[in-house]
């Protein structure tokens, strides 16, 4: 069984890869305050990971080097995701008394007969809940299964960059994870309530609702932020690398905003409204509190303001270090677009912390 869930011990350098970077963050404490002690990203080539899936690992692995070499972190142990999408999860029942070693004969057991490929194909691992509600004597136990390419690719990748993996977490219970860092901006510090946790990444946007901090309903729609950059591209005849830093650096002629950002909004506001529907559709739940954004094009001005518009839930932009200290050669490193990309790092590195 590769470790999918189960706690690690400190420290855990936290490796984000998505389809357009590396990113790469070491999180310490100085009294009870978390703080940013390494940070680091790296640009990855284009399709070298596509829809989450790594179709280059030595590309991957050089990346998350170059990463490494930038953020200078104090650890070799790393711990990465998987995409929810990849992986089986499924909540079973066992007696309260058994001991790790017989609940994990009945998880494969159990795992044999709702998961449609071999044992021997899948990294299957699981962990205990807590005491069933209904039945005290037994307690609720979390099975994920995953296949073994999905994780093995990504050890391989960190493997190559000289980093010693610990954990392959899976990307919900990560976003879930880094939840606890923005919650506190959110009324009653997000107790009770339903908050959109969206990622718009390079490709693929994520929707993760929160109900009273727990996930309840994850899924990936195709689109991202790389639709904007391709339709810069066109408009102004430039390269990736040249498209990607005019946008950064808000160099772009004066109708960039309303030809092509207005537009590229809009897209944004219809695919989070369009991602609700299905989960409203899918669940008792009628409305949404709040709308966290994250992602590198969570910080565009006026998205925000687009997107409640369109949906009608308050919405703020994710800030997962507003409360950690920093120290000073990283916020040399961060810019306004990093920030809120950063919540799979950091609810990776915080797995240094579990009790």
């Amino acid at each position: 069984m590769f470790q999918l869930l189960s706690k690690k011990p400190p420290l855990l350098l936290g490796v984000d890869i998505s389809a357009a970077a590396v990113k790469v963050v070491e999180l310490g404490l100085m009294g009870t305050s978390y703080c940013v002690n390494s940070y680091g990203s790296e640009l990855l080539p284009i399709n070298a990971v596509v829809d989450k899936d790594i179709k280059d690992v030595e590309a991957v692995g050089h990346a998350i080097a170059q990463a490494i070499e930038k953020a200078n972190p104090s650890t070799e142990y790393a711990a990465a995701a998987v995409s929810s999408s990849a992986v089986m999860t499924k909540t079973i029942q066992l007696p309260a008394t058994w001991q790790e070693e017989e609940m994990a004969s009945q998880i494969e057991v159990e795992a044999s007969r709702y998961i449609p490929y071999p044992l021997e194909e899948i990294s299957l691992d699981f962990q205990i809940v807590g005491e069933n509600s209904r039945d005290p004597n037994l307690v609720d136990v979390l099975i994920a299964a995953c296949r073994n390419e999905n994780v093995e690719l990504r050890v391989d990748a960190l493997e190559l960059a000289g980093l010693t993996p610990r954990v392959i977490d899976v990307e919900s219970y990560v976003m879930e994870r880094a939840f606890s860092l923005v919650a506190p901006r959110l009324p009653r510090k997000g107790d009770n309530l339903t908050v959109a946790l969206v990622d718009i990444g390079a490709t693929l946007t994520t929707l993760n609702v929160l109900h009273d901090h727990q996930v309840i309903y994850t899924r990936e729609q195709l689109f991202g932020g790389r639709q904007l950059l391709e339709s810069i591209q066109r408009r102004y005849k430039l390269t990736p690398e040249e498209a990607y830093m005019a946008e950064r650096q808000g160099s772009l002629p004066a109708d960039y905003a309303k030809d092509v950002l207005a537009p590229f909004h809009a897209a944004v506001a219809q695919q989070i409204s369009r991602a609700l529907q299905f989960f409203f559709s899918s669940s008792t739940y009628s409305e949404i509190n709040y709308i966290v954004l994250s992602g590198g094009s969570a910080s565009q001005p006026g998205l925000s303001e687009v997107v409640y518009e369109k949906v009608g839930s308050k919405v703020m932009v994710a800030e997962p270090l507003a409360d950690m200290l920093i120290a000073p050669r990283v916020r040399t490193q961060l810019t306004k677009w990093d920030v809120p990309s950063l919540m799979i790092s950091c609810g990776l590195a915080l797995r240094s912390f579990d009790r």
